[in-house]
């Protein structure tokens, strides 16, 4: 085992005023976090992929206030390797590459180059799986494999929506809809349309061609789940109950969760609310679903869609990218000093 570092590079921040990745500072001797705990392990980040939420969060003033504290490194997801662990741990151990997420936003995120974490949210890399792929699984794998597996029945040939099939969620929606035995229906917009097609999609819907709604009405009752990832177009919920088989749950995923999730959850399908069941996704980290979605890339069933990977130095404009919110797959910062 190493000894524990005292100070580290890091990118930090104090507020995020006009968008994190303005206020974002390299600092080459950041202190490091402190002695771990005995139940907590010490990762040296390789890789850090990051998601909406890793900016957004930042910019909520209560959050940024009052349960981060500053200076703070952003992100949660990271493959790495183990460096350090306390006395009570027992199933990693120094040298181990390793993959997860830290559960929550804490002052020392993986764009610093350790963070520090619990067993629960970790798992071994899997054989032949690259790390820059390994990273992308902590939110946005465990959240799509959370919004899909409890819901159908494998190798049962359900169909299932997934509206917005391009973004980071939905990539791994498809796929992972795919892997359950599922017939996929999915919307994107026309520069999309084959790349979704070549993750599994079975029938996509143009949505700037097409009438999503009257699409999905025209089928009628067929759908055994869906998993919106956009929010829109605004009365697709509302009108859910005619392409959705009763009893069956609409879940949503991210958008501008909080309006959303509020109106559709508790306006009366008599003033304009849907009737169908509607679940909000809220994502929580579990060994179980890291290793069970590791595990189906490691066997081909799930291919990691890289839109980009950024050095270290240029942080910022991973977030600037992830920003225009055109990225076709996940954004991956390298670690500090990976070669």
């Amino acid at each position: 085992m190493t000894s524990h570092p005292t100070t580290m590079k890091a990118w930090l921040y104090n507020h995020a005023t006009n968008g994190l990745e303005k206020n974002l500072t390299l600092n080459p001797t950041a202190r490091a976090p402190p002695a771990l705990s005995k139940n907590q392990i010490l990762i040296r980040v390789l890789s850090t992929a990051i998601n909406p939420a890793d900016y957004k969060v930042p910019a909520m003033p209560i959050v940024n206030r009052i349960l981060i504290s500053k200076p703070a490194s952003p992100c949660l997801d990271f493959a790495g390797e183990v460096t350090g662990t306390g006395a009570n741990v027992t199933e990693f151990t120094a040298g181990q590459i390793v993959f997860g997420t830290l559960g929550m936003p804490t002052q020392f995120g993986p764009l610093g180059e350790y963070v520090v974490t619990v067993a629960e949210n970790l798992c071994l890399v899997p054989e032949g799986v690259d790390v820059d792929h390994a990273a992308t699984v902590g939110v946005a794998g465990q959240t799509s494999w959370q919004a899909m597996a409890p819901y159908v029945k494998p190798d049962a040939g359900e169909k299932v929506l997934i509206v917005g099939g391009s973004g980071g969620c939905g990539i791994f929606a498809i796929q992972i809809a795919k892997a359950l035995g599922c017939f996929v229906t999915t919307t994107c917009s026309t520069r999309n349309v084959e790349f979704v097609k070549g993750l599994g999609a079975d029938e996509v819907i143009d949505y700037t061609k097409e009438d999503v709604v009257g699409v999905l009405k025209a089928k009628g009752q067929v759908y055994s789940h869906v998993v919106d990832h956009i929010g829109e177009p605004a009365d697709l919920y509302r009108e859910s109950d005619k392409f959705m088989l009763p009893g069956k749950v609409y879940a949503q995923v991210g958008a501008n969760w909080m309006p959303l999730f509020v109106v559709r959850l508790l306006r009366p399908a008599f003033l304009g609310g849907g009737r169908t069941r509607y679940v909000p996704m809220f994502w929580k980290s579990t060994k179980e679903d890291l290793k069970k979605v590791g595990e189906l890339i490691q066997e081909g069933k799930v291919k990691v869609q890289l839109d980009s990977v950024f050095a270290f130095e240029d942080a910022p404009k991973a977030f600037e990218k992830l920003r225009e919110g055109r990225a076709r797959g996940k954004i991956v910062v390298r670690g500090a000093e990976r070669n």
